[in-house]
């Protein structure tokens, strides 16, 4: 389809090309499911209280949602410049839908969010709007866009933070109001920081022949043996993360069982990756990746159904 024939579609039609190729729902739906399920079981879990009521899963998904939504359109915001110059064929600097509709939708959605949060408890919507306001910072750089371009890792790190904030909601959806968090809850936030830093780098390693000029990688910047070594870390840290999870669920084997079921074979991924970084290997890389923080998740929920407790 032509880019005018594009343009002169119904808004719906071109609103979902631009799901399809930008904010894919049926891949973000299941994963963003299981995500902020296991969010919601875990934290029951560490607080050895039944599961809470649908409504609270219902909540945690309709929250994680319109967050990764909204950074999606602040992402187009950020990269608007660099889309422009160097991925013209993206949706919006070929003319598919506007930047102002894609942030348009991206402000109502903050409504249901509201509502949803005060629903659960005002403190909930406090948390919502911590995280808001962390998004708002990673919006605009932290306003210093040249320091954290010189640092990869700052970057990193800085905009990584959402997602401890981000799982902070989610659990909350459970302990919020019962007033306290769950004894270890630390460990399930540190893990999704960790996690998070494994997503970013399967998206942003890759192979020689992939890299574009004017868009930044980790490979480009770290070289691709030293990117790998970070994400192994990174990797490693979620890992330990999640032991130490199970620990205060007293499935510490079952945990790491489940975890090392999946570990290994990233890893193995990795070194295949660094020995030959071609296009196919990348592509396992960041599916792996993907596949490795769903486990972790799943593994922290629902080991505590499994076994004897150690």
């Amino acid at each position: 389809m032509s880019a005018k024939t594009e343009a002169d579609a119904p808004v719906l039609a071109r609103l979902w090309t631009y799901q399809a190729e930008r904010f894919p729902l049926i891949q973000t739906v299941p994963l963003l499911a299981a995500f902020s399920a296991a969010s919601v079981t875990a934290s029951a879990r560490l607080a050895d209280r039944s599961l809470p009521h649908l409504s609270a899963y219902l909540i945690a998904f309709l929250i994680v949602m319109v967050f990764f939504f909204q950074m999606r359109a602040l992402d187009e915001v950020k990269d608007a410049e660099t889309d422009r110059r160097y991925r013209p064929e993206r949706p919006i600097p070929r003319g598919l839908v506007s930047l102002g509709l894609i942030l348009w939708i991206a402000g109502v959605a903050v409504l249901p969010a509201v509502l949803g949060a005060y629903w659960v408890s005002p403190l909930l919507l406090l948390l919502v709007i911590l995280a808001w306001g962390w998004l708002a910072l990673m919006s605009f750089e932290f306003f210093a866009p040249k320091v954290l371009h010189a640092s990869p890792a700052l970057y990193l790190v800085s905009h990584m933070a959402i997602m401890p904030l981000i799982d902070l909601v989610l659990t909350g959806a459970e302990w919020v109001p019962y007033g306290t968090m769950p004894p270890g809850l630390w460990t399930f936030l540190l893990m999704s920081f960790a996690n998070g830093c494994v997503v970013e780098f399967g998206r942003k390693i890759w192979a020689p022949e992939q890299e574009r000029e004017g868009v930044e990688t980790y490979s480009s910047s770290w070289g691709i043996k030293s990117s790998l070594l970070a994400l192994g870390l990174a990797v490693l840290a979620a890992f330990a993360a999640l032991v130490i999870c199970g620990i205060y669920l007293a499935r510490p084997v079952e945990t790491a069982l489940c975890g090392l079921a999946v570990l290994l074979p990233t890893i193995y991924v990795i070194i295949a990756f660094a020995r030959h970084p071609d296009r196919k290997r990348q592509k396992r890389l960041e599916t792996l990746s993907g596949v490795w923080v769903l486990a972790c998740y799943l593994a922290a929920a629902f080991t505590p159904t499994l076994g004897v407790s150690v």
